[in-house]
């Protein structure tokens, strides 16, 4: 029998060790350069989404505050009060709304919208009390706080009625303003920003002038004795 003679192999099969040292070396600068181009840019991706979730937060809080004012009702404390429970600051409000959320029950509840200031700092905040009629000196007790717009934001308001004419509060009136303005401030510098809104107050009439035959004459009826007490205080 014929001895079947091995073939050598012409090269041998594998890296060297310097091609490794190499490979190794070149991915090393592959990784250190993807390293510094991630350090360049997360942190701008990171303020950048920060801003836009910031921006969101504002919009829905704004959306939450118009919807709000412009459903607010002509509903006194009680039977013996002419003047609506509607009371407005620059950096508070308080008004009677229908009851709104999935845990509210079906009627009114008093909304007051007011500026208050936590761990986080300045925050505009909802609170909430179910109505019922009480004094007029009545202490009214809120809950279920939520807030709305947070610093760096700052919300201001400013009242209009029938001349259009703003004013920065809002009490004591036989009726409620015919505008409300929602004016969104840098909490830093204090300038208005572009995304301040107003907000038209749909209810311009009580109740009992709803279903009055002669509307017109019914409001006048109520805003002639308000109008004669300023006369009288002038």
């Amino acid at each position: 029998m014929i001895a079947l003679r091995r073939r050598r192999p012409t090269g041998e099969a594998g890296f060297t060790l310097i091609e490794v040292l190499m490979a190794t070396l070149l991915m090393t600068i592959i990784l250190a350069a993807l390293a510094t181009v991630t350090a360049q840019w997360l942190p701008n991706w990171n303020r950048g989404m920060a801003r836009v979730q910031r921006a969101e937060r504002l919009a829905m809080g704004l959306d939450r505050i118009a919807a709000d004012l412009s459903v607010a009702e002509m509903i006194s404390l009680n039977g013996d009060a002419r003047a609506p429970l509607f009371e407005g600051s620059e950096l508070a409000v308080t008004f009677v709304r229908t009851a709104v959320g999935p845990n509210a029950r079906p009627g009114l509840e008093i909304v007051r919208l007011i500026e208050k200031a936590d761990s986080q700092g300045l925050a505009m905040v909802r609170e909430r009390t179910p109505f019922a009629p009480m004094p007029t000196d009545a202490q009214i007790r809120f809950a279920d706080q939520v807030v709305l717009v947070r610093a760096p934001f700052r919300i201001t308001f400013s009242y209009a009625g029938p001349d259009q004419v703003w004013q920065p509060t809002w009490r004591g009136q036989m009726q409620l303003p015919e505008k409300i303005r929602i004016a969104v401030r840098d909490g830093g510098t204090g300038q208005v920003l572009r995304v301040s809104t107003a907000t038209i107050v749909h209810v311009s009439a009580p109740a009992e002038c709803a279903r009055a035959k002669n509307a017109v004459a019914c409001l006048n009826a109520r805003l002639k004795p308000d109008a004669q007490k300023k006369e009288e205080q002038l």
